[in-house]
């Protein structure tokens, strides 16, 4: 019988990085590992969620499949299938075959937080005709009208200033790539 990692500091040991680079301070990517994810928890994040995202996010490959995230992480496979389902239910990681096996590989993408973002419009866009029709069901003059109103101006406020962050963002970016892929030759 296989014994149980423990919790708190001691779990940061047993994540381990996938990097060739026998430099890299094992410790150190699984200390990031353990406190991102901890950090992700406090957001709202299901816990082993949160890990498995983040250990995706601190492999250079940004690719794993479920045995070595249960091995780098020290959890069970049903654990990994569990937070796997989540992350791609809302877009944070991809499901993809690994060539030539039947074994799927769980992706995390450079841009995924980009996207996160970009999906949001189209809940902001939901919540926006949700609430107009809440400001007419209550009266724009009722408290709870004037609320709601309030509501949806800041939500209409949040979509435009999303839409021009976005686009300042893949400028900033592109320039990122450039100015790394000129260093790099």
């Amino acid at each position: 019988m296989s014994e149980q990692p423990q919790q708190g500091a001691d779990r940061t040991a047993d994540v381990r990085p996938d990097s060739a680079d026998d430099k890299r301070d094992d410790e150190a990517v699984s200390q990031f590992v353990e406190r991102f994810a901890s950090q992700l928890v406090d957001a709202g994040m299901q816990r082993m969620s949160a890990r498995v995202f983040a250990c995706l996010l601190a492999s250079d490959s940004g690719v794993l499949t479920s045995a070595e995230l249960g091995e780098r992480l020290q959890v069970s496979p049903a654990a990994v299938s569990g937070a796997i389902r989540y992350l791609s239910q809302v877009d944070m990681v991809s499901r993809e075959r690994e060539p030539g096996s039947r074994r799927d590989r769980y992706r995390v993408h450079s841009d995924q937080w980009y996207e996160a973002l970009a999906r949001r419009d189209n809940a902001l866009t939901r919540w926006e005709g949700t609430l107009r029709e809440g400001v007419e069901s209550l009266g724009e003059d009722s408290p709870a009208g004037r609320r709601i109103g309030e509501t949806l101006v800041f939500f209409e406020f949040l979509q435009k200033e999303l839409a021009g962050l976005l686009q300042r963002w893949r400028e900033h970016r592109d320039q990122m790539r450039a100015e790394f892929e000129d260093a790099g030759r």
